[in-house]
């Protein structure tokens, strides 16, 4: 394997070297500026070009990248953003200077004065470039035409007679809008815009516009090569969920202009031909839409692909709302939760407003006129097959067991095959409580039964009484299932890949290989075991990104992954009959991204990483031969300390084999002691290969900063077994720790542990059962398991039960049922056995765990005078999210271990506290005062 490394001159100029390579430092919490993240990244259609955009974490300013994927050519936007292939240029946001608008923040200027963001579009022939701004956002074609049109950030200005009546709805004006052609440097510019769409060959621009006066309000049709422009619709009102079919030739939206002088104005659904009015669909005829119903404002319209259908939402009307006489002082604001209610009032209250919004899909087939109502109020999640244009689309019914998912996941629901033509509903599964893939025709679904451990595929047939389900078992000696699965929930899947063209394979994967079954039943390996011979994973790789099925007829990609040593790689797999010819292509300590096809080309595009290398963009070929390096993100590595990562084994107490992660500082050396951060959650080491940039944690320390700065760092995978979540952390990490001790090279004295939500849990538990650990921290964690079976999540309003019933918490039972493993399982219960002094960050706005499991654990711990500490980021969620927030975090942090792991000093906060007088006035990193 050849490999070429492209280093533009320019990126040259912006790598900053060490006065010398071999004076390297530690890291610390300045340097994270200095990482950037490639992302975006595309590739042209001929393979001949490559953009991507290189960026810090939050702070600081990023640019874009297009480069030649063979040869020196290259171009550098600085700032800029979303990136996006148009013919020979590419199209990209350029933000204003972080400096700049860091300092307008500080001078408190308002909103339409802070600097906004502008776009580029580069021209790949020259390099030149033509500039718009301000800019409010910009679309592409597809296909990558040489189209864009761009919204810019500028009000079309109206002004209304002030004589005439005020408006029964509030009207905002649209702004301006940019048609650019770039190959003849051609503009058209259209007023009052408020949503626009191009088609995908970007021969058609649609937008719609609103004005306060009303004046400009419709929507429009434009053909890109004349600009030329057709109203499709006009009249004063609202027009939305503007779409476009595939081919581009028809328009579709809803808008309330007929009806827009009511109190409740109706929405009418509009469709036609671009460059012609659009017709207002007559639902007077409609199939099926109960008495009272109308087009909804807020269901998404979609054409199928062939563009003979039209699928929309319906609900019931609106209806004027009724006026409030009374004073504030006399409403009366309620919840009533009540025992028959099919979800949680918590969950109602969270999901209020998509309720109030919720729309239930209806078709329009255009040739004939006919409408018919396909969802209702038991069918709102309605999916569609061959892209809208089977005679079927599939219906969920979730609604009998709604309830028993407060206690009970996944969900189950009933599907039903819906008859496009009729709205006539067929039966095909019941209590399926996974994802289901439909054939091509329709005439099947396959889906995961993780209650008989198999895969079963549902045959239909208008007669009822015709409908199969065949299941898909094993044979001897292989599983279908999640081999790893440990929690009391039922196990699921490895995945599955969908249908052959012909739809007359469904194929899916076991732990090793890919399978292939019949509707009937009938199963083959496709892969011939050769990944469960070889202990590697197989698992297709979709090249051509707009398919949905498999021609097995055709070469496949396939990813490799070696369970034991976690090497990574490529093979490719040709079928012939039912004999699969494997070719191993690639195989390195590497772990790499899914790759990106050229749409005409066999080049592709993809990032590889290590521990020690930065996960950076190349280019290779179909057969993965060829190698040449595009990026070069973080060249400033090369002056830090880094250290490296491998694989350590040991047995449990339960006498399993387990593996984890060991992460060594630079130059170790193992006649030498060291101290030892332990962080887990539960298995980890398929990341073995993973690299981790320097940055600020929102909850867990960053293993890179610490080898940097002379950790080791312990990462061990934990198996479970349902009942005893707290004992197999113990059972697991415990021996991998001590292992590592008698090998020599850990000091035992200095052996810090930290996780965050379930880890942090964990944690709480161990220093119940052991004093090994000289620092602890626990992040958002469960202290007291009843009350937390009782509470609330409340980001999804869900009832914590299931968690505890069913997936990770893995009591298995209700606290009715399992009290003692409750009591034994919740740290509150022993914190009169801990000496171990321990960090605790929860923050007030938990959506996930209630802070009110950290303060119990906090208060505690205070009234038996242990050490410890809670902190809160006030409003924050699960994690502390802002930049500055998590740096804070981040070096609490490191200032708590390397007092109690390093012999550094304690800093004010630690060894005294923050009085809430000094909030926000003093954060206490300085170094205690000595008051001996």
């Amino acid at each position: 394997m050849s490999l070429r490394f492209l280093l533009p001159t320019l990126l040259l100029a912006l790598t900053v070297q060490s006065a010398a390579a071999h004076e390297r430092r530690a890291l610390d919490h300045s340097d994270y500026e200095r990482w950037k993240a490639v992302s975006d990244q595309q590739i042209s259609a001929d393979g001949r070009w490559a953009v991507w955009r290189e960026a810090p974490d939050t702070i600081g300013d990023g640019h874009v990248l297009a480069a030649r994927t063979a040869g020196d050519d290259h171009y550098l936007i600085p700032r800029g953003d979303n990136p996006a292939f148009a013919g020979d240029f590419v199209v990209a946001l350029v933000h204003p200077p972080y400096d700049s608008t860091r300092q307008a923040k500080v001078d408190e200027r308002p909103r339409d004065e802070m600097p906004g963001d502008s776009l580029v579009v580069l021209n790949l022939r020259d390099g030149s470039r033509t500039a718009f701004g301000p800019v409010q956002s910009f679309r592409v074609p597809e296909d990558g035409a040489a189209v864009v049109a761009i919204l810019l950030d500028e009000e079309t200005e109206t002004t209304r007679d002030s004589t005439a009546a005020e408006a029964p709805h509030d009207k905002s004006d649209g702004k301006q809008l940019v048609l650019y052609l770039p190959d003849e440097d051609q503009r058209f510019t259209f007023q009052s815009v408020v949503d626009y769409r191009l088609s995908e060959d970007g021969n058609w621009l649609v937008y719609t516009a609103e004005s306060k006066n009303g004046e400009a309000d419709g929507a429009y049709s434009v053909a890109t090569a004349s600009g030329e422009r057709t109203a499709l619709a006009s009249g004063e009102g609202f027009y939305r969920r503007l779409t476009l079919s595939q081919d581009g030739s028809r328009a579709a939206f809803v808008s309330n202009a007929a009806d827009f002088a009511s109190e409740a104005p109706v929405f009418s659904l509009y469709a036609g031909r671009n460059g012609a009015v659009a017709g207002r669909v007559n639902m007077g005829g409609a199939t099926g839409v109960p008495m009272g119903w109308a087009v909804s404002e807020h269901g998404s319209l979609r054409f199928s692909d062939s563009g003979n259908r039209l699928y929309f939402g319906t609900a019931p009307a609106p209806q004027p709302e009724v006026e409030d006489t009374r004073p504030d002082d006399e409403k009366v604001a309620v919840d009533i939760w009540s025992w028959t209610d099919k979800e949680l009032m918590t969950v109602q209250l969270v999901n209020r407003q998509r309720d109030l919004e919720r729309s239930h899909l209806a078709v329009l087939h255009l040739d004939s006129g006919l409408v018919v109502q396909l969802g209702d109020e038991s069918i709102d999640d309605v999916d569609y097959v061959d892209h809208g244009d089977a005679p079927v689309v599939f219906g969920d019914d979730e609604m009998a067991y709604m309830p028993e998912s407060s206690w009970d996941t996944p969900r189950a629901r009933d599907v039903y095959a819906i008859d496009v033509e009729t709205g006539t509903r067929t039966l095909v599964g019941e209590r399926i409580r996974a994802g289901y893939t439909a054939s091509p025709d329709g005439t099947h679904i396959a889906w995961w039964d993780g209650e008989e451990l198999v895969w079963k595929i549902g045959s239909w047939s208008s007669n009822p009484a015709s409908t199969i389900v065949a299941s898909i078992s094993p044979p001897d000696g292989i599983r279908f299932e999640n081999e790893l699965h440990d929690s009391p929930a039922i196990p699921g899947s490895n995945g599955s890949i969908g249908w052959t063209d012909d739809g007359l394979w469904f194929l899916f994967y076991d732990r090793y290989d890919i399978w292939a079954a019949q509707p009937r039943g009938r199963t083959w390996n496709v892969t011939g075991g050769a990944g469960r011979e070889a202990g590697v994973r197989y698992r297709y790789v979709r090249l051509d990104r707009d398919a949905d099925t498999v021609d097995l007829s055709q070469p496949m990609l396939l990813s490799t992954f070696n369970g034991a040593d976690k090497s990574a790689g490529f093979a490719s797999a040709t079928i012939a009959g039912r004999q699969a010819t494997i070719t191993p292509l690639l195989t390195a300590d590497k772990r790499f991204s899914t790759p990106i096809k050229a749409a005409n080309s066999d080049e592709m595009l993809l990032t590889r990483q290590s521990y020690r290398e930065s996960p950076d963009l190349w280019v290779t070929d179909s057969d993965l031969g060829n190698w040449n390096r595009l990026s070069n993100a973080n060249p400033q590595q090369s002056e830090y300390l880094w250290g490296t990562a491998g694989l350590v084994n040991w047995t449990s107490t339960d006498g399993e084999e387990l593996s984890g992660i060991l992460y060594r500082p630079e130059g170790f050396d193992h006649t030498q002691k060291y101290p030892m951060m332990v962080y887990f959650y539960e298995r980890a080491t398929d990341g073995l290969h993973s690299y981790h940039a320097p940055a600020p944690g929102r909850s867990v320390i960053n293993r890179t900063f610490y080898t940097s700065r002379g950790y080791l760092v312990f990462v061990p995978d934990i198996p479970y077994k349902v009942g005893y979540p707290g004992e197999s952390a113990m059972n697991a990490v415990m021996p991998g720790v001590t292992a590592l001790v008698d090998q020599g090279f850990v000091d035992r004295d200095r052996i810090g542990v930290q996780g965050h939500s379930w880890g942090g849990y964990q944690i709480a538990y161990m220093v119940t059962r052991t004093n090994l650990f000289a620092a602890a921290e626990a992040g958002a964690p469960v202290s007291n398991m009843f009350s937390a079976y009782g509470g609330i999540r409340w980001q999804t309003g869900l009832s914590r039960a299931f968690q505890y019933e069913r997936t990770q918490s893995r009591i298995g039972g209700t606290v009715w049922e399992k009290p003692l493993r409750y009591i034994e399982n919740s740290p509150l219960f022993w914190l009169d056995k801990v000496e171990t002094p321990l960090l605790i960050m929860h923050n007030d706005n938990d959506g996930h765990v209630p802070w009110y499991q950290g303060i119990e654990l906090f208060i505690g711990l205070r009234r038996l005078g242990k050490a410890s500490w809670l902190i809160n980021y006030n409003g924050e969620p699960h994690w502390p999210l802002p930049y500055w927030k998590r740096v804070d975090w981040t070096t609490r942090m490191q200032q708590f271990f390397d007092h109690y792991l390093m012999d550094a000093p304690a800093p004010a906060w630690l060894a005294e506290g923050l009085p809430a007088v000094k909030k926000g006035k003093d954060w206490g990193f300085e170094p205690a005062t000595d008051t001996n």
